[in-house]
């Protein structure tokens, strides 16, 4: 499955079934740039158990509101529609397997 661009329009269709991790980011953030060949590789190896979405703050502030995101990047595991575990800045592969297989 791919990594799925979400906006504020789409954002709660994206994230409303199953476990979805949202990456809040922005094109001018180091630390985003950094997760992001990590989110691909979780992606890959992950896509039967989580769906990833990546969400550009810039582009779409009232999402990025709506859940408190302060600094990026921020990554949001939803349980079908409910924000269930956050996690702040850069992540290893590892810690984010951990964050999903937890709240599987």
């Amino acid at each position: 499955m791919a990594i799925v661009k979400a906006t504020d329009e789409n954002f709660s269709a994206e994230t409303g079934s199953g476990l979805v991790l949202a990456d809040f980011w922005a094109p001018w953030c180091g630390p985003c740039k950094m997760i992001a060949p990590v989110l691909e590789e979780l992606d890959a190896e992950m896509s039967d158990k989580v769906k990833i979405v990546k969400l550009d703050v810039d582009e779409n502030q009232q999402t990025a509101g709506q859940y408190g995101v302060m600094s990026i990047p921020t990554l949001i595991l939803f349980k079908d529609g409910q924000p269930v575990d956050k996690v702040i800045g850069f992540q290893p592969k590892e810690a984010l397997a951990e964050l999903v297989n937890r709240n599987a």
